[in-house]
């Protein structure tokens, strides 16, 4: 199998986290989002939405990162088939998708992606609306996580999808003092080898 991506992106580290979790080799293609790898004509025959990362199995060409972590882990532990257990974890995938993404994405462009890209300075108003998201999700999940050792209670893809996006708080100046629980699971997922292994990959673009 091979995956296209950027090992940068919090939605790339999921996949490579997942995969690492699972012995799952695969072969990775660099697509360099800072240069506009993205729109090359080459890569948009794999992906029209011009988007990382992509799975290719064989003849399938699967896009979106929980369609492919769910692919990856479909029969095992990490993808429970209990309707209970099953909706849990959905539950979590849909709220990182939803709610946490796309606040600390508004952080992290204004702070990382302009900085990298050159595409001016950061818009205060911009960074303190997505402070004030992710402190709110923020503490939905810390609420959440009382008594638990992982989000849906034994590990699973969704500790990885919200983890992937969370190891990016640092650098987007995010704090998660306010919310203990959050930053001891945190640092519990990425303790783990696989964890550890995708953030290795994911190294700061510099500009």
């Amino acid at each position: 199998m091979k995956l296209y991506d950027f090992p940068f992106s919090p939605n790339c580290r999921k996949v490579r986290a997942v995969a690492y979790e699972l012995g799952i080799a695969l072969e990775y293609v660099h697509v360099d989002l800072i240069t506009g790898g993205q729109r090359a004509p080459e890569f948009l025959a794999v992906n029209p939405n011009g988007r990382v990362p992509v799975l290719e199995d064989g003849e399938l060409l699967l896009w979106e990162s929980t369609a492919i972590v769910r692919y990856l882990a479909t029969g095992t532990a990490l993808l429970p088939t209990a309707r209970r257990a099953a909706a849990e974890v959905d539950r979590w995938m849909a709220w990182q998708v939803a709610h946490l993404a796309p606040a600390m994405s508004k952080v992290a462009y204004e702070r990382i992606v302009k900085r990298v890209t050159g595409r001016g300075a950061p818009d205060t108003a911009a960074i303190a609306a997505g402070t004030a998201e992710f402190a709110q999700w923020s503490a939905i999940l810390d609420g959440a996580l009382a008594g638990r050792e992982y989000v849906a209670g034994p590990l699973t893809l969704a500790d990885f999808a919200l983890a992937a996006h969370y190891s990016l708080a640092a650098a987007c100046e995010l704090d998660l003092a306010p919310h203990p629980r959050v930053a001891a699971w945190l640092a519990r997922v990425c303790a783990r080898d696989s964890m550890a292994r995708a953030l290795a990959d994911a190294r700061m673009p510099t500009p």
